[in-house]
């Protein structure tokens, strides 16, 4: 794994900058992907003590910056072998029949559009090795969907059909594709939500949620299995969550 580079998107916060700092650990070259370039540049600060990392300043939305950015990577960059697709968000929570367009649009243009622009800058660069490993952060509403869910849950049911279509599609050449679905993640997540309201303070209390450092801990255990295994697909929830609409609480 020392020499190999991986790609990750929304890397800023969350499970992205987690997963950065999981893999320096072990010495993998990082692109870092995000929107805010002063949190890219202190991460970058931070971890370029343990291993080599360029940042990439974009929105996954703007097809055409995603795609400038990744071919403006220099040399010792350009051979990706691992892409994390973790950029996603979730807006509002509204039944379908008050729903917000705008927030619609946010969540497909992020967490599909925004993946697919992505994956098809990079997959060449893949293709042309035979070799190269995809992960698609989804999410356990991408198979369970939940009251006012709606549009977030369609979302993330589109990453898992097109983490399948990737699979089938990128078999001859040897790439493993999978997806990563947690439950309940303890992140900025329910902050973007809610759009700052004092309800998001009030999602993660009264039980242990998983933690970003979880899901970075597992996705250093799928990059790290053996050729001929590939981690298709994985839910996981914290234990005090049975499923997208129970959870026990000690409140």
């Amino acid at each position: 794994m020392k020499n190999k580079t991986a790609l990750i998107t929304g890397a800023t916060s969350g499970i992205g900058r987690a997963t950065a700092h999981e893999l320096a650990k072990h010495g993998i070259n990082l692109i870092l992907c995000g929107r805010r370039q002063d949190r890219l540049d202190t991460i970058q600060k931070a971890l370029s003590k343990q291993t080599n990392v360029h940042t990439l300043n974009f929105d996954v939305r703007d097809k055409d910056a995603v795609f400038n950015a990744i071919n403006s990577l220099p040399e010792d960059f350009k051979q990706i072998d691992i892409l994390i697709n973790n950029a996603g968000n979730a807006h509002g929570l509204d039944p379908i029949e008050t729903g917000n367009l705008d927030d619609w649009d946010a969540m497909l243009d992020i967490n599909v559009k925004g993946l697919l622009y992505v994956s098809k800058a990079v997959i060449p660069i893949m293709t042309e090795r035979n070799s190269g490993h995809i992960i698609n952060i989804g999410s356990s509403a991408g198979k369970e969907v939940y009251p006012k869910g709606n549009v977030y849950c369609g979302s993330k049911h589109a990453v898992l059909a097109i983490t399948e279509g990737m699979r089938i599609d990128l078999n001859p050449y040897g790439i493993k594709v999978g997806a990563i679905n947690p439950g309940l993640v303890e992140t900025e997540f329910s902050q973007v939500r809610f759009k700052g309201d004092a309800i998001a303070d009030n999602v993660y209390k009264g039980y242990k949620a998983l933690q970003p450092e979880d899901i970075a801990d597992i996705i250093y255990f799928v990059i790290t299995r053996p050729a001929h295994v590939n981690i298709a697909d994985l839910l996981v929830f914290c234990t005090a969550q049975a499923s997208s609409t129970i959870v026990k609480k000690d409140i």
